[in-house]
């Protein structure tokens, strides 16, 4: 059977995780890279959510951008889920403006993630959904009132007045008149929320105002969001055989290091506002920026969330600078598992020169991307592009590999240079702002090796650029 391009050029798009709960044939082409990354990372995120589940647990998890940690975080979600959890897993960077991102923000998107996915249960008995949906829009009577013209998709038009201590008056342009009778129950919530998000995302003036009149009323929002949403909803849902809430808010790493009040907006969020970003009564997991671990308050982290974990790249190379033959082994059936997802490894062995002209073509693909998942997907895509069909040859490859190495190298600056040897030699990194940067532009990689101190080094694509050799 000739092998589908197309469809294997969708398998292996480099912006796309792993949705592994949606089909068979994703299940299959998951790779458990635990063995070859220093550790079971996700398995320490959920023995500390499931050892004791009635204990709240707040954890962060961090990593290099494009690394794989929504795969893994879904793998965890899906884990879990079997385990009887109730899990909210969201993109935090399709809800929040990553370049400004305030507490109230992330407070929001979660009450509203959270409140969607519990109306979406179906229940046994309705009158309960209608008791809990009416605790949920407590908060949004306490919190906001919202006024606008039109109508909500899907529901017709919606008519209804919120009242309380604190108000905003807001006019939503395509959305129409909203508003929330207590007289009528409150499933409307959960998209009234959203709508404010959504609002907040797309213009910075509305955003202002709403922190305006949110941020001095934190600890009253963090409090109805437990009393009036999340500990109803947890203990509805142990009525119906879970074992608990857990939000995971994904993809917070990819927000910006913008200055907020003298210090960098992670460090802002997740060490000055961190025990407030603690203090939600359920199982919450958060991706946090990688360059903070290097910031100075980075000890205070652990001072409001349980554990730290660190997901680095796949070995390539050992800390000795000797190949790293099982990471390889691993990475070669992650491609070929997108293609060939019900055969077994020695079968998918088998088929690599329908991929690639040799095996020696792959294998550069895996060495070449220094373990970085998106990046050897994002390779092997465009190689696929570059000649329009398989097998894939060495020659375009190589296009592919230097077309993507010379615009790497021109954001490198003489400094940087400099700051990459050192890294080479010593395999470390100090706290500065040289090599945050470093980092985050993604010229070096963390690697973890069993019974090994965790250590550094250079992109390996950058590795072969000619200032490099020189």
């Amino acid at each position: 059977m000739t092998l589908d391009v197309k469809k294997f050029f969708q398998a292996t798009s480099p912006e796309k995780p792993l949705f592994l709960d949606n089909s068979e044939e994703e299940q299959h082409y998951y790779i458990d890279f635990s063995s070859v990354r220093g550790g079971e990372v996700i398995q320490d995120l959920f023995a500390q959510i499931t050892f004791i589940p009635d204990i709240p647990t707040r954890q962060l998890f961090t990593g290099h951008v494009g690394c794989g940690k929504s795969t893994e975080l879904l793998q965890l979600k899906a884990k879990l889920e079997r385990e009887g959890f109730h899990v909210v897993y969201f993109d935090s960077s399709k809800n929040l403006e990553m370049a400004d991102v305030d507490l109230s923000d992330i407070l929001l998107a979660i009450a509203a993630q959270v409140s969607e996915s519990l109306d979406q249960i179906e229940r046994n008995q309705p009158r309960n959904t209608e008791d809990l949906l009416k605790k949920v829009g407590n908060l949004l009577q306490t919190e906001i009132k919202l006024t606008a013209e039109g109508s909500v998709p899907g529901m017709g038009k919606v008519v209804a007045s919120t009242e309380g201590d604190f108000s905003v008056n807001v006019p939503i342009p395509g959305v129409g008149e909203v508003k929330v009778d207590n007289r009528e129950g409150f499933s409307l919530v959960a998209p009234l929320i959203g709508k404010i998000t959504a609002k907040a995302k797309a213009s910075p003036d509305f955003r202002d105002r709403l922190r305006e009149h949110l941020e001095p009323k934190t600890s009253a929002i963090l409090e109805a969001i437990n009393s009036e949403l999340l500990e109803p909803g947890i203990k509805e849902l142990k009525e119906y055989g879970k074992k608990g809430l857990v939000v995971i808010a994904d993809n917070l790493e990819k927000m910006h290091s913008t200055p907020r009040l003298g210090v960098s907006q992670p460090e802002y969020l997740f060490v000055q506002r961190g025990e407030q970003l603690r203090d939600l009564n359920c199982h919450v997991i958060y991706t946090m920026p990688m360059v903070l671990r290097f910031s100075k308050e980075s000890g205070n982290l652990l001072q409001y969330f349980q554990q730290l974990k660190m997901l680095p790249m796949v070995l390539v190379r050992c800390r000795d600078g000797s190949e790293c033959e099982s990471g390889i082994a691993l990475l070669r059936q992650m491609v070929l598992a997108r293609a060939f997802p019900n055969l077994d490894e020695e079968q998918r062995l088998s088929k690599i020169t329908e991929i690639f002209d040799t095996p020696e073509t792959l294998d550069r693909l895996c060495r070449v991307s220094g373990g970085h998942v998106r990046n050897l997907l994002r390779l092997l895509n465009n190689s696929i592009l570059k000649q329009m069909g398989l097998p894939i040859s060495s020659e375009s490859l190589e296009k592919v590999i230097r077309e993507y190495r010379n615009n790497l190298v021109l954001a490198v600056d003489q400094k940087e240079w400099e700051l990459l040897r050192q890294v080479a030699q010593e395999k470390k990194v100090v706290v500065n702002d040289g090599y945050e940067q470093l980092i985050r532009s993604m010229f070096v990689y963390e690697y973890h090796q069993k019974d090994i101190e965790p250590w550094f080094d250079i992109n390996p694509i950058l590795a072969e650029a000619e200032e490099w050799q020189q």
